[in-house]
């Protein structure tokens, strides 16, 4: 079935989260919007790697536990460090005591191996390295995982998740797991890039909102915040924005909403293609396939979101 079923027929799904929390907006977002759709999904941990922006692992590992800690999650959900390089340069080391991401392929590799009837949905909103490298360490994690990335421009080239490690790109596309592709498509209303969530629409609707929280959480950009609502405002105040009305695509969010409900985006089935530098090589003739999603439904995945967000507050 193109796309699985929104929550395995009636289960929540299994959800393990891996993102470089610290580089934008949309990881924030997208890690709140699925720790607080707890009738949907399990969110078993999450994993940070690096990518170009927000600084080392140390720094994504910082903004994950913030966006934790604001949801109410935190100390019982686990945040793993992963990995700062390239998936090439840390394949040779897979075998050391220590290396490179360990903590987050340890995780990764420890979660697909519980007994469960539910397969555990892989869910990289960043490179894709924790995840080739835990198949790389133990390829018989295969049966057991689900991956739904959200990178690339398929068909076209480039996009930043995919070029922040183009090394590990090719070997996951290899194996055979399931693999489906959030796209991203800059300036094309047909990816993820056109799902936007309005500065004002922040400013307006999320002040207080979220759970409310003992502990104040130092912000990324300073202050300190007690709901995640808050949080976000904070962050769409200081991040670049984008058109009129100023806006901010929300990427990574957009595969948090096709997972919960897959009536929002378009899920076709394609022979999965091979990268040549930043762009791609269609293999028509490529047994393996991989499901593409594309042509999203912005509002209604923006007013999910709210409601969401909405809902957690009345808790």
């Amino acid at each position: 079935m193109i796309g699985h079923a929104a929550a395995d027929d009636g289960m929540r799904i299994r959800l393990l989260i891996d993102s470089d929390a610290n580089n934008e907006t949309d990881d924030q977002h997208a890690i709140a919007y699925a720790l607080l759709s707890r009738d949907k999904f399990e969110v078993e941990g999450i994993t940070v790697n690096k990518t170009h922006n927000g600084g080392d692992v140390d720094e994504q590992m910082a903004e994950a536990e913030r966006v934790v800690k604001l949801c109410g999650f935190y100390p019982q959900l686990p945040v793993f460090k992963g990995a700062n390089g390239s998936f090439a340069e840390i394949l040779p080391h897979l075998d050391e005591p220590v290396y490179d991401g360990k903590e987050a392929v340890d995780f990764i590799i420890k979660q697909a191996k519980k007994q469960c009837d539910r397969k555990l949905v892989l869910l990289p909103i960043g490179k894709l390295t924790n995840i080739a490298l835990a198949l790389a360490k133990d390829p018989s994690i295969i049966p057991n995982i689900r991956i739904v990335w959200l990178g690339s421009n398929y068909p076209r080239p480039g996009e930043y998740n995919l070029t922040a490690d183009l090394t590990c790109i090719d070997y996951v596309l290899s194996l055979p797991v399931d693999f489906e592709m959030v796209t991203v498509r800059y300036d094309d209303p047909s990816g993820s890039w056109g799902v936007k969530a309005y500065q004002q629409d922040i400013f307006d609707k999320m002040p207080g909102m979220g759970p409310q929280v003992d502990v104040r959480v130092e912000g990324r950009h300073g202050g300190t915040f007690t709901t995640f609502g808050d949080y976000s405002v904070s962050l769409y105040r200081h991040a670049p924005q984008h058109g009129d009305p100023p806006f901010r695509s929300f990427f990574d969010a957009t595969a948090v909403a096709v997972l919960k409900d897959p009536k929002l985006g378009k899920a076709i089935e394609v022979p999965r293609p091979a990268l040549n530098g930043r762009g791609w090589v269609e293999r028509p003739k490529n047994p393996l396939k991989m499901v593409l999603w594309q042509d999203f439904d912005g509002p209604a995945i923006m007013q999910d979101f709210f409601n969401v967000i909405d809902a957690a507050t009345a808790e």
